[in-house]
């Protein structure tokens, strides 16, 4: 009579001939204190010409974690802040996904780490994702699954990293585009009209050199070689430790990918464009949303933006904006929401919600 049918969730234990629709919970965000704005890059680096920079990407400040911060202590901030809310008790979340780049350690996992300092149960199991921009519809995609096949009652999943820790300070295709930032989301079944849809998800490993740090992992150990600087074609600052990102690339990448994906995604869900309330991808820059828009017929206010003031932050970019936009009350229950990610990998993804009674502070 708990509406559970054939599922009992001891450890795990398998689902009957039931399966669960899942939901979007609650968000919660967390950016670091120090702001770098342009106005700080141009005196930095009076060369950049900053204006045409903030013109083309929308960006006027980007939030930079502390030396000694990492993208484990902003996912702590998120996580704590979206479970002060009591939206399901802490002993019903049953999966920890942490989606980062920039962990703590090689290992022991952020997951395992932020399991204990949140006071997460030990029944619970708790692992880290090594995705870029596609991370937060990945993770969802994950969650999504698990909950439909009875395996969790409730993953918290949370989006966090520091990119600026891997940037080159001198390279401005980078520095003056992405900023740090965390978000934790908690999906769980279906308890409103809320639900987590259909996905469509793609990778081209082929690409894989269009957006990468070379040096740092085994196939390149750091050495005083990779960490010689090197002045690309148009005055560009890196070495082989640092990001390197090909922007025209990513750009056709994402221009060529998304609007297919988009369109899949439509056909579905049995969704007409009319009926799609949001769109929110990921925040790459305003230049690729307004051409993502254009190619995909998307009318301009249904659109979402966020990046002013926070720049690209990765993987939680779409929650951020997602954040926002409930914060506003712009998103409302009932409202069909595209969501999709693309970017490191390369990968993207690409999913349809329907908006749930969860608000920004419940």
């Amino acid at each position: 009579g708990d509406g559970l049918g054939a599922a009992s969730f001891g450890r795990f234990s398998l689902i009957g001939a039931m399966m669960f629709q899942a939901e979007i919970l609650g968000i919660a965000g967390c950016l670091p204190d120090k702001v770098v704005t342009n106005d700080d890059l141009a005196s930095l680096h009076p060369d950049w010409d900053m204006p045409r920079i903030a013109a083309k990407t929308g960006i006027v400040a980007r939030h930079i974690a502390a030396e000694t911060e990492t993208a484990c202590d902003l996912a702590f901030q998120a996580a704590s802040k979206l479970l002060e809310r009591g939206i399901v008790p802490k002993q019903e979340i049953d999966y920890l996904i942490v989606v980062t780049q920039t962990p703590d350690h090689l290992l022991p996992s952020n997951a395992c780490q932020l399991q204990a300092r949140l006071k997460l149960g030990s029944h619970l199991a708790a692992l880290d994702l090594n995705i870029g921009c596609s991370g937060f519809v990945g993770g969802l995609h994950l969650s999504t699954s698990l909950i439909q096949s009875g395996q969790a009652r409730n993953v918290l999943l949370i989006t966090t990293d520091t990119y600026s820790k891997i940037l080159h300070p001198q390279d401005r295709t980078v520095r003056a585009l992405f900023g740090d930032g965390a978000a934790a989301t908690l999906v769980g079944c279906s308890r409103s009209e809320g639900r987590i849809g259909q996905f469509v998800l793609g990778t081209n490993g082929s690409k894989a050199g269009d957006l990468i740090v070379p040096a740092g992992g085994f196939r390149q150990p750091r050495s005083e070689q990779t960490a010689q600087q090197q002045v690309d074609a148009q005055g560009c600052v890196r070495n082989a430790d640092s990001l390197f990102m090909d922007g025209q690339a990513i750009f056709t990448f994402a221009l060529t990918e998304i609007p297919k994906s988009i369109s899949q995604l439509l056909k579905k869900a049995d969704l007409t464009a009319q009926q799609v309330d949001w769109y929110i991808f990921h925040q790459a820059n305003r230049f690729m949303l307004e051409n993502l828009a254009a190619i995909g017929r998307i009318s301009p206010d249904k659109m979402v933006y966020h990046l002013e003031s926070i720049g690209n932050t990765v993987a939680a970019s779409i929650p951020l904006a997602m954040e926002h936009y409930l914060i506003d009350q712009r998103i409302q229950p009932g409202q069909n929401l595209i969501l999709a990610g693309f970017g490191v990998g390369l990968s993207w993804a690409a999913c349809h919600v329907v908006w749930g009674q969860a608000s920004a502070t419940s």
